[in-house]
This record gives C-alpha cells, structure tokens and sequence, in this order.
C-alpha cells in the first residue's frame, strides 16, 4: 500500500471526456486534491456514503513520484517517476455539482483505490486504460487522449508545489464515467501494469 504525503488529481485531461461532460477544453492542467485516508487497496471495499445519489467510477493511470520535485521542467519530469500504478478516482458527483469544488465529493473514505502494483520503465505516453462494472466496459481510452501529458503534469504541479517521494498524481480519466451501485464490483485496469478489482458497499451497511 503507497503512503503519499499527498495526492494530486487531475481535473478535465481527456479530449473525449471533456465533450461529454459538456466542458470547455482546459487551457492549463485543473489540479485538486485528494487526502491519503481516500486510498485502499486491491479487494478493498468502495463505501457510498449516506446523502449522495450518484458515486461514479474514473479509471485513471496513477504516477509515483521517486525523488523529490521542485520546479523541474518538462524534458527532466519523467526522471523524477518511481513508477506508474491504477488509480480509480471515485467521485460523488452530485455533490461535485452541488458544491462547484472537489474536496468533499472526491475525498470521502476509500473514494481512491490503488494497485495492483506499481511499476518503472513504462511509457505513460499511449497506454490503454479501461473500467468495467460487473464485467460491463465502461470506460476505454487511451493516455494519448491527453490534453496534457505525463511529463507535461509533473512539470506544471512542480511548480506550484514540492512533490515528495511516494506522492500520487492521478492524470485524469478518459470518457464513459458512470454510477456505482452496492453490490457491484468496479474493476480499473491500465495496460502494462494491471487490474485492480474493488467491490461496492453501502457505509451504512457496513455500519449496521
């Protein structure tokens, strides 16, 4: 399991996920945060929490950070990657609309599943990058869909904040975000490092 200092989430990155969100296209990476106590693991549970109508699932390639980052420019960025991993960036959408910020409906408890590994000497560049529900196909695209890539990311967040050893960007997700519901299971998977699979719980299940 990571333990980041931090987790820095990408907002609007995919040309075809911003079209069906109805978005205009970005003019600088859109970054927000996630707090480290969202992250579980493989087989760990997705809790909906009380109060929202729709949890929805973004599969999303994870970057590690390796060493230190403090305003480093684009051609040095990958030189500073441990290593690549699944990051599934669960998000209570109504309340991102309700709110028009990020920090409650992408913060929640275990909204950041991560795995099943990580892993170095990938080329973030043109990696398929997939969701299913119950084995549906929800999401398919590709990082060269892009509007900023990897490199370009880490250069940027760089130089807005030090990025430290085992810190956690999440680039953005690809079109064909949908709702998870209790009793499904959510599987993200990212070509070259694998599939992390996460069943779906209502918190007040778990609490009952």
């Amino acid at each position: 399991m990571l333990s980041p200092s931090k987790i820095i989430g990408i907002g609007s990155n995919y040309r075809r996920h911003v079209e069906e969100m109805g978005r205009n296209v970005p003019t600088v990476p859109k970054i927000f945060l996630k707090p480290t106590s969202a992250i579980i693991g493989p087989g760990d549970a997705i809790e909906i929490p009380p109060g929202t109508e729709r949890v929805d699932h973004e599969a999303e390639l994870g970057v590690v950070i390796g060493r230190t980052m403090t305003r480093v420019s684009v051609a040095d960025a990958l030189e500073y990657v441990r290593g690549y991993t699944c990051v599934n960036d669960v998000t209570a959408r109504d309340f991102q609309r309700a709110d028009g910020v990020f920090a409650r409906a992408k913060g929640f408890d275990t909204f950041c599943p991560v795995g099943p590994r990580v892993v170095s000497d990938l080329d973030p560049s043109d990696l398929r990058v997939r969701a299913w529900v119950d084995g549906e196909l929800r999401q398919d695209g590709r990082t060269s869909d892009m509007i900023f890539d990897v490199a370009t990311l880490l250069s940027f967040v760089s130089h807005v904040m030090t990025l430290e050893p085992g810190d956690l960007m999440a680039t953005g997700t690809p079109m064909g975000v949908g709702p998870l519901l209790p009793g499904q299971t959510v599987s993200i998977e990212v070509e070259g490092i694998g599939r992390i699979d996460n069943p779906v719980v209502s918190r007040t299940d778990r609490e009952s």
